[in-house]
């Protein structure tokens, strides 16, 4: 099931005390970037965050579950209304997430 573009934008208005928030759809999703980094998605109309330890920490009855079959377990970000708590949480999680990989250049000759 593809999630609804109105939940998109309402969790992006949420952020939007932050710089520097993207995203990209994919397959009916959307994958979450912060100042570059993947930090998480919104899967089935449900923000789903990279399982971190400062987000395991301000979450920590948040359950796991799967953004889609054969992906790894997220965390479930149910209280997507507090937007201070959405801030904080994207803020404390950015410094122990990973870089982006970089893209391979193919040269032509």
């Amino acid at each position: 099931m593809a999630s609804n573009k109105d939940y998109l934008t309402f969790v992006l208005e949420q952020l939007s005390d932050l710089d520097d928030i993207s995203y990209r759809a994919m397959m009916g999703e959307y994958i979450l970037y912060f100042r570059g980094k993947i930090i998480g998605g919104i899967y089935d109309d449900r923000l789903l965050v990279k399982p971190v330890q400062s987000a395991i920490s301000l979450m920590p009855t948040a359950t796991y579950e799967l953004p889609y079959e054969g992906a790894k377990e997220m965390l479930l970000v149910e209280d997507i209304d507090n937007r201070e708590f959405l801030c904080n949480l994207f803020l404390s999680m950015y410094e122990e997430l990973p870089a982006p990989k970089k893209k391979k250049t193919t040269s032509k000759k």
